[in-house]
């Protein structure tokens, strides 16, 4: 054989990855446990598709970070198509729970207590992970859980690095900029005029009265939801609990915008935008399915004992699920849709930009 040729193991240097588990339990001195090797395979499986979501979401984040963006460019459909691998690994890890989850309770006692005091908790690139979608800090679930270096937080190396992560420009600010850049509003395309007062722009008046007589009587109030969401225009008696709860990290204008994609998704124009907008969505369904998915492990798994890595376990994992949704408010602009057949019709100059050119 050629000594110079390319060979399997070596291209993928399967002597240090298949080097890479040694279970505590089988050390001199401990009780070897079967199932150890499988907890640390499956989380090594983990933590290789983390890497590989996050270099997808280089490509992505590289991308939206353009000053301008051509809507039928090769860039744009290489987003989408990262996005839906994204979507297909994530997927895969939702599955591969079910594979650990074959491990009993009793077969995982076998070595608990030697994991102590690491943690999935200290995953740094799931940290990175969330961080770069746009879960800010300050949103999190016991926030202060994630600011630890001491035993059971992060390593100071690890710590600084989801830091200064935490610290950069995000995905979602990135989405927003691009929406918020869409020009299918501005004056060359409508025939009547557009005023400053954006509640008055022709498009925008017609469809909040298309949606208001859409409510039912019990819906009513929605129509105040949807000024506020599109227009900051404050509702009377509204208390700030019920004005946070219509916050959105995303612009009144980005918001305007991804309702329109999502309404008139069957234009050529839309096709990619609107997919990138579903992919994000979809992308937050499955860290939420992984959460729940983690949840019930761990309540099989330890009851309602503390973690190892000292944080509450289970109710640790079910206020993360409940709050760590990042593009919330874009699955939340299905509560603003009117059906189909009533959407205000588009000015005919509009149309053929949305349209392909022939």
């Amino acid at each position: 054989m050629d000594t110079n040729a390319r060979y399997y193991g070596s291209y993928l240097h399967l002597d240090k990855v298949l080097d890479a588990q040694h279970p505590v339990s089988f050390e001199k001195g401990n009780e070897p446990a079967h199932d150890e090797m499988l907890f640390i395979v499956i989380h090594q499986a983990y933590e290789l598709w983390f890497k590989q979501i996050l270099f997808e979401m280089d490509y992505v984040m590289r991308v939206f970070s353009q000053d301008k963006i051509n809507d039928n460019s090769e860039d744009l459909n290489l987003v989408r198509h990262r996005l839906r691998r994204i979507i297909s690994i994530m997927q895969l890890l939702n599955q591969q729970v079910n594979i650990l989850d074959s491990m009993t309770p009793l077969d995982f006692l076998e070595f608990r207590n030697l994991l102590t005091p690491s943690s999935g908790f200290q995953s740094k690139q799931f940290r990175l992970i969330e961080a770069r979608l746009g879960l800010v800090i300050d949103k999190r679930h016991q926030k202060d859980y994630y600011k630890r270096t001491n035993e059971g937080g992060f390593s100071q190396a690890d710590y600084q690095v989801i830091t200064e992560t935490e610290q950069e420009k995000t995905l979602l600010e990135l989405v927003n900029q691009w929406l918020e850049r869409m020009p299918f509003f501005m004056g060359e395309y409508w025939s009547a005029s557009t005023a400053a007062d954006i509640t008055q722009h022709p498009f925008w008046s017609a469809y909040r009265k298309i949606y208001e007589a859409g409510l039912t009587e019990r819906e009513a109030n929605k129509v105040k939801d949807f000024d506020y969401v599109f227009f900051e225009k404050k509702p009377a008696g509204f208390s700030e609990a019920q004005l946070d709860v219509l916050r959105s990290h995303f612009s009144p204008a980005a918001l305007r915008a991804a309702l329109f994609i999502m309404l008139y998704r069957d234009f050529p124009m839309f096709q990619t935008s609107y997919q990138i907008l579903d992919s994000l969505i979809e992308i937050d369904h499955l860290m939420s399915n992984w959460r729940h998915k983690h949840l019930i492990m761990v309540r099989r798994m330890i009851g309602m004992r503390v973690g190892t890595g000292n944080t509450s376990g289970a109710g640790y994992l079910e206020g993360a699920l409940n709050k760590h949704y990042v593009y919330r408010d874009l699955s939340g602009l299905s509560t603003y849709l009117i059906e189909r057949k009533k959407l205000p019709a588009l000015p005919e100059e509009l149309i053929k930009n949305l349209g392909f050119h022939l």
